[in-house]
């Protein structure tokens, strides 16, 4: 039967299959003696004008199919299709727009439902994102190699476990991460891997493969209900690879980034690739295929019922320019209520790279990046001037629980480093990129801040700030209010201040040149800042993890007051921020912590314990999980919450409790 979401029909008792099928370009190319070029050449659709941004709908399948062959074509390269960047998303918070500052509490204080507890450390407040653990001061729930635990923090003890995947090797399990709400948690399961029963390739031929010969391969999402043993409800999986999720509420979006199913002859051998003959073979499976391998798929089980669905050409909408090599699916789903259902997905044909969400908006933006090479027809590679670097924004209204509302899109120079590039506030949107770095000469690259007001109808510039860290590139941006600091490295770290209360005039306040560089920056507190990276020799060499206390109270002259240095060590919230926890009512910061010794050896860490002060960073002590430790799971800690006067850390073989103003250990609860 159909519906307005595609076609689907009821198969009961399907399995999910385990694993992600990789894009037929990659894996054709680890089959190839020669290294594989980008091919990348954009298709101009006649029915949008030159330089616009709008997105529209296909009007039929047919319009799709014929628009989607005409970009392929362009796009596909002698071995297959290949793209470039990731996705991350957020979806929106409902109402007033977000102050900033209020994420970085990272906590909820004592209430009817449990003690005071920390969250995980998000950009925006009220708007929740996937981690290994979460926690709502009742209950603390994990998920770690194929198991989701549900730990007691009041009795310290195991309350419940489930095997997401009975008789599943636990060392093959794909990272998995979580969402909570009341007595649901969402398990969301990358599922990574290859599916090797279907392969991507097939020697020699030219033949177009039906669309539906392989499975569903692609994410795994899990609804679990908390409020007895813990069971599943239903379960989810959509054609491609899990990009991100955000929930507000009881209301999740997740991102899925899909690739259109083909079968590319593969090349086996040392022998030289005819690259023009097996472009033109290339072109021609595209060409015969039908418009099912580009529309993702997507199944839903519920009490042993599998049904299986395609989202229809009616939610599918494309840009100006676009690839067709990539589409993006935004799934919805309620988590208050007893089944997952289809999705409702709807999807764009675009690559997306990162996603800002400030409550009432959603920015999803991409960086070109798959422009930079174009394959000719003669089969050469024509690489584009650099300086078409650009990084193209559109904006959503995402007001309500309803499906997102295109409203309007423009376009920067540069790339961004993550979703800290972003934020908006008071009716503009700041967006800090690097340009250049893509050329040989490093001396190019400069950074910049742009200003462009959201009216709600279109994104125009009004401001901005260029010539940042000149032959650097950006390592970590954070915006408060009027106010943004900015990270440039190469050799030394200037960490600039921008005053940006007045839109049409934003300017440089300050620099502060000092070693080393800040990788994530987290403000704790009127005029202080804190940033986490590595610190670095005059040449820029890493010389180990480093802790640094900013005062900002004088955006003209910020300041380096305290600096807490780890040699040879490394922490994963340099690089993940939901790693990082600060709890701001005792003043306590924690990060993992790993170190490695030059000669070799076993590494170490543990959980490094910080008190902040107004002015110093002292060491309270380093929680290890010695006790927890096994050759299956080691001991390496990951993650770190608050529940009442406790810390909680947790690595894959078990949780500890320690005293959070002590730290003497309470107990300890094996996974």
């Amino acid at each position: 039967m159909s519906s307005d979401r595609g076609t689907r029909a009821a198969t009961p008792g399907t399995a999910l299959i385990a694993g992600l099928t990789l894009l037929a370009g990659t894996l054709l190319a680890g089959c190839t003696a020669e290294p594989e070029p980008t091919p990348t050449a954009p298709v101009r659709d006649p029915g949008v004008p030159a330089g616009g941004f709008r997105l529209v709908s296909f009007d039929s399948c047919t319009d799709a199919l014929e628009g989607l062959r005409a970009a392929t074509v362009a796009a596909v390269g002698p071995y297959g299709l290949v793209g470039d960047g990731w996705f991350r998303a957020e979806p929106a918070l409902e109402g007033a727009e977000t102050d900033n500052r209020a994420a970085t509490e990272q906590g909820v204080p004592d209430g009817p439902g449990g003690p005071g507890h920390s969250g995980t450390n998000t950009h925006e407040a009220g708007v929740d994102e996937p981690d290994l653990v979460k926690t709502d001061g009742r209950r603390i729930v994990t998920v770690s190699r194929g198991t989701l635990r549900v730990v007691d923090p009041a009795g310290r003890r195991l309350a419940g476990s489930l095997d997401l995947d009975p008789g599943t090797d636990r060392d093959g399990w794909a990272e998995a991460e979580l969402l909570l709400h009341g007595d649901r948690a969402l398990v969301l399961v990358r599922q990574y891997g290859i599916d090797l029963s279907h392969p991507v390739g097939r020697p020699g031929g030219a033949e177009v493969p039906p669309a539906d010969d392989t499975p569903v391969v692609g994410p795994r999402l899990i609804l679990v209900d908390l409020a007895g043993a813990p069971r599943i409800l239903g379960e989810y999986r959509f054609d491609g690879e899990l990009v991100d999720a955000r929930q507000v509420g009881a209301t999740v979006r997740v991102v899925v980034r899909s690739r259109p199913r083909f079968a590319f002859p593969t090349h086996r051998g040392s022998g030289p690739v005819d690259e023009r003959k097996s472009l033109a073979t290339n072109r021609k499976i595209v060409e015969k295929a039908p418009i099912e391998a580009w529309l993702p798929r997507y199944e839903t089980t519920t009490a042993g019922r599998t049904t299986t669905g395609r989202v229809g050409c009616d939610r599918l909408s494309r840009p100006a320019e676009y690839s067709g090599t990539s589409l993006l699916s935004v799934l919805s789903f309620d988590l208050g209520a007893t089944s997952l259902g289809d999705g409702d997905p709807v999807t764009v044909v675009a690559d997306g790279d990162t996603v800002y969400s400030n409550g009432s908006r959603l920015y999803v933006t991409s960086d070109q990046r798959w422009r930079m090479s174009v394959f000719r027809a003669d089969g050469g590679v024509t690489t584009p001037d650099p300086k078409n670097e650009r990084t193209e924004i559109y904006q959503f209204d995402v007001t309500g629980s309803g499906r997102p509302r295109y409203v309007t899109a423009a376009a920067v120079p540069g790339w961004l480093i993550n979703q800290y590039a972003l934020s908006e506030w008071n009716g503009h949107l700041r967006v800090a990129t690097t340009s250049g770095e893509s050329r040989r000469d490093a001396a190019a690259s400069s950074s910049a801040v742009y200003v462009l007001r959201a009216d709600g109808r279109t994104l125009t510039e009004t401001g901005r700030v260029t010539g940042l860290g000149r032959g650097e590139r950006i390592y970590s941006v954070r915006f408060v209010d009027g106010t943004g600091y900015v990270v440039t490295f190469r050799q030394t770290d200037p960490l600039y201040t921008l005053d940006l209360r007045d839109p049409s005039a934003p300017k440089v306040t300050g620099e502060l040149k000092i070693t080393g560089y800040s990788a994530y920056l987290h403000p704790v507190g009127a005029g202080r800042l804190i940033g986490i990276g590595q610190e670095a020799d005059g040449q820029g060499r890493t010389q180990g993890c480093q802790v640094s206390l900013f005062d900002v109270s004088d955006l003209s002259q910020p300041t380096r007051i305290a600096q807490h240095h780890v040699r040879y060590g490394h922490s994963e919230a340099e690089f993940d921020p939901h790693a990082f926890l600060y709890w701001p009512a005792t003043g306590t910061l924690v990060v993992p912590l790993t170190t490695y010794q030059p000669q070799g050896g076993a590494p170490g860490g543990g959980a490094l314990v910080l008190r902040v002060g107004d002015r110093s960073l002292a060491e309270a002590g380093l929680v290890d999980h010695a006790e927890l430790a096994s050759p299956e799971t080691g001991g390496m800690i990951r993650r770190s919450l608050v529940v009442g006067s406790v810390l909680w850390t947790v690595s894959d073989g078990g949780l500890k409790a320690t005293d959070l103003n002590s730290l003497a250990t309470l107990g300890t609860v094996r996974l």
